[in-house]
């Protein structure tokens, strides 16, 4: 991979920012007093970088990009609860629509990440 830590890989900084803003966002707020729905969205972030940087110190190219897969469907289920949290009133609408394009960014990154460690398997 050419990396000698996951902290260098530029999508782990991206999603452990994210995951930052998340959490600082739950905080306030309407979301913040719905206890199960803050933890649901906390976890989904959270796996996201944590996926990346389990799998990266195992050094195998084949299941790293499994845990990217894991880590981009913990991304889709990110998105999911920030739809649910929006639709309820607990973000403001520039905030959800800001951490959807970030989810949605995470996903496509991660999505181009798989696809190219899958071709350089392969060949």
């Amino acid at each position: 991979m050419g990396y000698k830590r996951f902290e260098d890989l530029w999508v782990w900084q991206k999603t452990k920012d994210l995951t930052i803003r998340i959490y600082e966002t739950t905080k306030k707020g309407g979301l913040a007093r719905d206890y199960s729905l803050v933890t649901q969205i906390g976890r989904s972030s959270i796996s996201i970088p944590c996926n990346i940087a389990e799998d990266f110190e195992r050094g195998s190219k084949k299941e790293f990009v499994q845990f990217l897969y894991i880590a981009k469907a913990s991304a889709g289920e990110l998105r999911s609860q920030l739809l649910i949290a929006s639709e309820l009133g607990y973000l403001e609408e520039k905030i959800s629509n800001e951490l959807k394009a970030e989810a949605i960014d995470t996903s496509e990154q991660l999505g181009a990440l798989i696809t190219a460690l899958k071709s350089n398997i392969k060949g």
